[in-house]
């Protein structure tokens, strides 16, 4: 595999990302019949553990490699669709999910848009994003980078960051991770998700990770539409 940022990505939050999983299971309690709807996700993540659902559909803006022998023993469908746009009825599915994406759809209005979607579609909801309280940049794996003015960051992000160093961008691709990373505060993931408990991961004990937002649909009323 070439070195480059996603390789540092997969070792530094693997750990992180099976603990979340592990939280996932305990509080949203998936059950075998329950159809999870995965936006912005990839089967990638879920042939890793035994799936706990009946079915995982992910729909992204971009068409994913993927038929049924990938994993047989896996039951995912790759659907192509805009997160903040969902072509699917009300409460369509029981478990909405999202691991690191509603920080990239740009701007606030996308993102208000992106968790209306989610919560109009899902009963259940786990959705997850960076935290903005957090000192360390996730994309950039540097410090205080995401604090600066917009107009800073595109000067600076390729020459001081570890994601500049490996992934040497052009003009181009700065100005286009710039402004498609906005990363969210504890209150704003309050007002996209009204409705949610969100919990706050930490690092360290003490350092705010990321935000999940958390709603539980009671089990009397985990039924889909149509």
């Amino acid at each position: 595999m070439p070195f480059n940022i996603h390789t540092i990505y997969h070792q530094v939050f693997k750990l992180w990302r099976k603990r979340r999983f592990e939280w996932f299971l305990r509080l949203v309690a998936p059950r075998p019949a329950d159809i999870l709807l995965d936006v912005g996700g990839s089967p990638g993540f879920w042939i890793t553990q035994p799936q706990p659902v009946k079915r995982v559909d992910t729909v992204n803006v971009y068409e994913i490699a993927w038929t049924d022998q990938s994993a047989p023993e896996h039951n995912i469908r790759t659907l192509l669709g805009d997160g903040c746009a969902l072509a699917f009825p009300d409460l369509s599915y029981d478990i909405g999910f999202s691991n690191s994406v509603i920080e990239h759809v740009g701007t606030w209005e996308r993102q208000r848009q992106f968790a209306s979607e989610l919560r109009r579609v899902a009963g259940t909801l786990w959705v997850q994003t960076p935290a903005y309280a957090c000192p360390i940049e996730p994309h950039y794996m540097a410090p205080f980078i995401h604090y600066l003015p917009r107009s800073v960051q595109k000067a600076v992000v390729r020459w001081v960051t570890p994601w500049g160093w490996i992934e040497r961008p052009d003009a181009r691709q700065v100005q286009a991770m710039v402004e498609s990373t906005r990363l969210l505060r504890k209150s704003e993931m309050q007002q996209l998700f009204p409705d949610c408990e969100i919990l706050t991961e930490r690092m360290c004990w003490v350092l705010p990770k990321s935000y999940i937002a958390f709603r539980r649909q009671p089990s009397a009323g985990r039924k889909r539409s149509g």
